[in-house]
């Protein structure tokens, strides 16, 4: 709950009220009418002028809440209520033993080209966090690591746990469109987006990418295609009786199965030589499918001002019953 006030200019009057208080204390003591007045003996000069000084203490206390009160004080809170039409994504990762190849840097140190893609992965994935996504891993095999979630927590993990050869050394690139659309097919979204990265050639599996493309295009899925590594053959950590060396290998990488695939799903393709274009690339895909959010907020207040009316009132009863009772004034 937060305190504010409707009408905060009136808030302003205090001041002149303080300076009444002020001026009105300056003034010199009134004079005390009491029956009893062998009892005031005891009295000094300076006690006399505090007790003449109650009634003022009173009635400003009371201005002050009465201003308060004028200004409407009011507690509130605040609830929202956000609805959002929501992209659902299936990620299809390559984790063959192509991806092995150490061609990508971050941080300026050599990495594999999936410890790339998990970095740039995960970040794609911090950003919408509005949408449902899933993951499909292949390699010889394809199979879903995640089926569609909005618990991001849950999928980065799962992310970060992706080892190179975790379903095989090939690349059943076709298996992977199979099965990422088999999880988008039936689903009522805004849209429905399947990212497919790879760097080699579909070599497993019992359907071609076209085919696969095809029936991801009759669901309505729209196929983003992303070809890793770079130009010419790729450095590979390479065991040897003297220690780990380097040796550089041709990878296979299809582009024109890509381009097609993306050509059929509506989609695009793209190409990344290194961190930097991966990464740009998946700015580029989070950019053109936006997620469609609608925020209400919700006030809800509860008024305040007869918790200072009321002890003002009060307050202004109590100088009267004291001003012509015990500390009246004698004109």
């Amino acid at each position: 709950m937060n305190l504010t006030f409707a009408y905060k200019p009136v808030l302003l009057l205090i001041l002149p009220a303080a300076l009444w208080a002020y001026i009105q204390y300056r003034k010199s003591g009134s004079g005390l009418s009491y029956s009893l007045t062998h009892k005031l003996a005891g009295f000094t000069d300076s006690s006399e002028r505090i007790i003449g000084r109650i009634p003022l203490m009173v009635r400003t206390a009371a201005l002050v809440l009465l201003v308060f009160a004028a200004a409407r004080p009011q507690l509130y809170n605040v609830s929202s209520d956000t609805r959002s039409s929501g992209v659902d994504i299936m990620l299809c990762l390559d984790a063959s033993g192509t991806m092995r190849a150490l061609d990508f840097t971050l941080n300026n140190e050599r990495v594999t080209r999936l410890t790339a893609v998990k970095k740039v992965v995960g970040d794609f994935i911090k950003k919408r966090e509005h949408d449902r996504i899933g993951l499909v891993v292949f390699g010889t095999e394809a199979y879903t690591q995640c089926p569609l979630t909005m618990d991001k927590g849950l999928l980065l993990s799962l992310v970060d746990k992706l080892e190179i050869g975790m379903a095989g050394d090939r690349t059943a690139v076709g298996s992977a469109v199979a099965i990422g659309s088999k999880r988008l097919k039936d689903l009522k979204a805004k849209s429905k987006i399947l990212v497919l990265l790879t760097d080699g050639r579909n070599n497993a599996g019992s359907i071609t990418p076209e085919q696969a493309a095809e029936a991801v295009k009759a669901f309505g899925v729209k196929i983003y295609t992303i070809g890793v590594g770079g130009k010419g053959p790729a450095p590979f950590a390479v065991k040897t009786m003297l220690g780990t060396r380097l040796a550089y290998e041709h990878v296979d990488l299809d582009e024109e199965m890509l381009q097609k695939i993306a050509l059929i799903g509506g989609g695009r393709y793209f190409r990344a030589g290194d961190s930097k274009e991966l990464s740009g690339i998946y700015d580029i895909i989070d950019k053109a499918e936006k997620t469609e959010i609608k925020q209400k907020e919700y006030f809800n207040f509860k008024e305040l001002y007869l918790y200072f009316l009321i002890p003002a009132f009060i307050l202004l009863l109590i100088e009267i019953a004291l001003k012509t009772t015990v500390l009246r004034i004698i004109p």
